[in-house]
Formats: C-alpha cells, sequence, structure tokens
C-alpha cells in the first residue's frame, strides 16, 4: 500500500504504457486532467490513443526520454514514475528516474492511488477476473453509477478498459500473480476461484491459498466478500476466515453465490441454464438472509457455467451495492463479452471461430466447454498456445487433459512472454501426453510442436459446416483467426469443394 496521492502531483511518467495495467491508469489520469508521458518497447494502438488523448509518448526505453518529457515546458516536471512489472531496476528510465530522486511505484501502487477516494469493488481469482469485473462495471454503468473502472481487457459496450467516471464506485481488477493484490484495501471483494498458478512466482498452491487469505483480511471490517461456494478453493479461504474470526472480528462479512450444495449455504443460488442462441438464459434465487430479494432469469451472452456463476458474483455484490435484481438483469444482458474472452471472429461456411484467453488448464477445459454448447453436434477443433515455460512445466498433463475434451487439437510452441527457456522444457511436454489418448486428431507419440500456418492448414481441412474452430492461449495466437477465416472461405469458393 502506498502513502502517495496523485492530489500532490500534476505530471506522472509511465513505463510499459502499452500495457493493459498501466494504459488503464494513464487513460484514468488524462481523463482527470493530469500531465502524463510514457515509453512502451513496442508501438502498440494503444499507445496512438493515449497520444491522441494528450499523452506523450515514446518507443523504446532510452533515459534520453525520460529527460525530454521532464523538461517538457508544457508537461512540467515528472513528479512521479508508475511502472509495470516489466520495467526492472535495468530499465534506463527507471534508472534516470532513480537518480533524479523521483518516487518509482509498481503499476499496482498506481491503481490503488487511484482508488482513493472511492467505495472500491475489486474482483479477484485465479480464472475469471477480467469478464467478471467487466460484467460489474458493465452493471454498475448502466444502473446509472457511472463508476470508474479498470479492468484487463477492452468491454464490448463500454469501450477501453478504463474509465474515470463521476460516481463514488471504482471497480478493479485485482490481479494476483506477482502477490500485487495486497496493495489495494476494498470496500467489497469478489474472489471468483483458488488454485495452483504462477508457481515460478509462489513456488507452492499453500502460497497461492494464503495470498488470498491474506488479500480477505485487508477487505473493509464494514464490507463484504463475495465467494464462490462451488470452488473447493473459496469453500477452504471461506473456513479459515470462520476459523479465526474469533481472534480477528475485522474479518469481512461472507457471501456466497453458486449452485447451493454442500456445507456453505449460498446467498445466491444458479438454479438452472439453458443454451439461448450463442449464449444462455440462467435462473438465480437469493436463498437464507437474502430470500425476501427474490429471484430473477438473466439472458447472457456468453456460454458455460463459469459465465454463468461470475454473473451471480456480479448480481450478488449489485444487491450488496443497492443495485436491484431488474437492474442487474438488465446491464448483464447489455454485456456482450470482453476482448480475447471468447470472443467470436467470424463464420464462413458454416464453421463459427471463437478466441479465448485461456492459459490455464481449468481455462482450457471451461473454454472448450463453452465451444461444445454453441457447436450441438458439430466439433470443437482447438488451437492451443502455451503461455511460459513454467507453466507449462508444472501443469503438461492437466493441460493435455483438458484438450483431450476437443474432437481434434493441435498445440504451438510456447510463447514465453517474460520468461527464458527451461532446458527441458516445450510444448511436446503437452503432445506426449495427449498421444496417450484415444480420441482421434491428436498429434503422434512425442511429436514436436507445429507452426501456425501448419495448425491452421490442418484445423481448416478437418472443418465441416457445424463446426467451431477455438484458439487458445495469452500469447499471439489471436492473430491467427483472421487466417482461419480467410482460409475457411479460399476453401468454400474452391471450385474442388
Amino acid at each position: 500500500m502506498t502513502d502517495h496521492r496523485f492530489d500532490t502531483v500534476t505530471h506522472v511518467h509511465f513505463l510499459g504504457l502499452g500495457g493493459v495495467g498501466v494504459s488503464g491508469i494513464a487513460r484514468i489520469m488524462l481523463s482527470q486532467g493530469y500531465k502524463v508521458s510514457g515509453s512502451d518497447a513496442k508501438h502498440l494502438p494503444v499507445i496512438d490513443e493515449l497520444a491522441e488523448q494528450g499523452a506523450r509518448v515514446f518507443i523504446g526505453y532510452r533515459a534520453e526520454n525520460f529527460a525530454a518529457a521532464h523538461h517538457d515546458s508544457e508537461l512540467g516536471p515528472i513528479e512521479l514514475v508508475i511502472a509495470s512489472s516489466v520495467a526492472t531496476a535495468e530499465n534506463p528510465e527507471r534508472q534516470a528516474a532513480e537518480a533524479a530522486g523521483i518516487p518509482v511505484l509498481h503499476r499496482s501502487e498506481g491503481l490503488a492511488m487511484a482508488m482513493q477516494g472511492h467505495k472500491v469493488l475489486t474482483v479477484a481469482g485465479t480464472h475469471g477476473k477480467t469478464t467478471t469485473s467487466s460484467m460489474a462495471a458493465t452493471v454498475l454503468t448502466e444502473a446509472g453509477l457511472d463508476p470508474t473502472y479498470a479492468v484487463g481487457a477492452a468491454v464490448a459496450g463500454l469501450g477501453p478498459n478504463a474509465h474515470s467516471g463521476a460516481g463514488e464506485w471504482f471497480v478493479a481488477e485485482a490481479d494476483e500473480s506477482d502477490g500485487t493484490l495486497l496493495n489495494y484495501r476494498p470496500d467489497m471483494a469478489i474472489i471468483t476461484n483458488i488454485e495452483a498458478d504462477h508457481l515460478d512466482f509462489y513456488g507452492t498452491e499453500e502460497a497461492v491459498h494464503q495470498v488470498f487469505e491474506d488479500f480477505s483480511h485487508l477487505v473493509s471490517s464494514d464490507g463484504a466478500l463475495i465467494l464462490c461456494a462451488d470452488d473447493p478453493g473459496c469453500r477452504h479461504l471461506a473456513d479459515q476466515l470462520r476459523a479465526t474470526r474469533a481472534d480477528n472480528p475485522s474479518v469481512p462479512e461472507v457471501y456466497f453465490y453458486g449452485h447451493g450444495r454442500g456445507d456453505h449455504p449460498v446467498d445466491l443460488e444458479m438454479c438452472d441454464s439453458e443454451p439461448a442462441g450463442s449464449g444462455q438464459r440462467v435462473s438465480y434465487r437469493f436463498a437464507g438472509r437474502l430470500a425476501d430479494a427474490g429471484e430473477l432469469s438473466v439472458a447472457l451472452a456468453q456460454p458455460g457455467t463459469h459465465n454463468a456463476l461470475n454473473a451471480a458474483a456480479v448480481v450478488l455484490a449489485g444487491h450488496l451495492i443497492g443495485i436491484s435484481p431488474d437492474e442487474s438483469t438488465r446491464g448483464l444482458r447489455r454485456f456482450h463479452g470482453s476482448a480475447r474472452r471468447f470472443e467470436f471472429h467470424g463464420e464462413v461456411a458454416g464453421v463459427k471461430v471463437y478466441d479465448d484467453y485461456a492459459h490455464h488448464p481449468t481455462e482450457v477445459r471451461a473454454a472448450i466447454h463453452a465451444a461444445q454448447t454453441l457447436s450441438g453436434c458439430g466439433k470443437v477443433h482447438a488451437i492451443f498456445q502455451p503461455h511460459l515455460f513454467s507453466r507449462t512445466r508444472d501443469f503438461a498433463a492437466e493441460f493435455a487433459n483438458a484438450l483431450s475434451t476437443a474432437d481434434s487439437v493441435r498445440v504451438l510452441e510456447i510463447y514465453p512472454a517474460r520468461e527464458e527457456p527451461i532446458p527441458g522444457v516445450d510444448a511436446s511436454l503437452i503432445t506426449k501426453e495427449l498421444s496417450e489418448t484415444l480420441r482421434s486428431g491428436f498429434p503422434a507419440a512425442g511429436q514436436v510442436a507445429i507452426t501456425p500456418a501448419e495448425a491452421i492448414e490442418t484445423i481448416v481441412d478437418r472443418a465441416q459446416p457445424g463446426d467451431l474452430v477455438l484458439t487458445l492461449g495469452a500469447g499471439d495466437i489471436n492473430a491467427s483467426t483472421q487466417t482461419i477465416l480467410d482460409q475457411l472461405a479460399a476453401r468454400a469458393q474452391s471450385p474442388q469443394q
């Protein structure tokens, strides 16, 4: 938690300006009249958008960039630097700021600063943070509360991933990947699920669970902690909090949503769901201490049980904020998804093409299941790009198990992101596991990962009308969706077809 305040500065310089988290804070600050400058290693579209809003931007990291921004007469001297995780101690602009005695804060500390003066709703969890926080931002907006928000992707119907509103609420995604969610002090928090991930940082699954328990203690004592009763990790957290409540009365009130089975009675029960177009219609019922709030039926544009549960979390949070079930229903009906979260890219010759950011086995399984609900009797063809060497090493068997639920799969080489290669770790760890299945369409035993071009050619050759092609991964696999559509179109126009 930082003691810095935005009301004491005028000009803020950002490192990693093109990143989702950093660019979101910059958008909010620009909207509030602050002077903003920043750098990024790549010239991304968001860089141009921020420049149009008034930011002075630089491509590449150089001490000269910092000096130019610091001595810009229109911006005034830099008083604070906010850096993404990629801007390490070796970053020349970071070094220049530190040499000048200018404070350098992590992105999460900058977001915590932006939250000051607001009531804060954070969404945490191993999976579903972006979708759930985007749903919450949409519901609060449609209810007329005009929230400020900073979420993990652009939101269909709202626009960019961040907005500075006039209302009292601030909706934010709380990232657990490096423990920095502990920089926030929410009035209300949703935890969608808790599962082993980011073991390169945490080391053990127990440490992952501990950071969520620590986070729970940071929620305001007169606030609310909203947990998914269907998730074993959330149930374990609830038991831990219950055990410590006698010694720590500051633990916030805990509310549950889910199917209402087991030892944790729910406050909002998910009763039933059925496919509806490309989405679903879901029935919910308030229960227990909230039973007087009644029932509601929600039309969701997104398929999948995981999305129905995400919506339940938002309905429950909305009720506690003071949003009526009817208002939540309208808001969720108008939520049409977030970028790269089971995102529809097109349909050619009866073959639908979707992309999903899934990069953990649980997310891969959920995305494939959602695709199967849409394809009906059609087949689901998946192209998976593993993300991070460490995650591939830690979950190769689990990835193979999740991918085996598709009708055919092609696995690409690992997208390294921030990591250096790990000896002996490549995508064949997954394909070797996949080769053990009896299902058709998998790579031969020991086959190394194939290129995107090879994967697309094979998948397009297999896909038939009624089928669905799904690209999966947190890397750049989404760039392949247009090529898939183009090749499907070319095949459809071929006289041989």
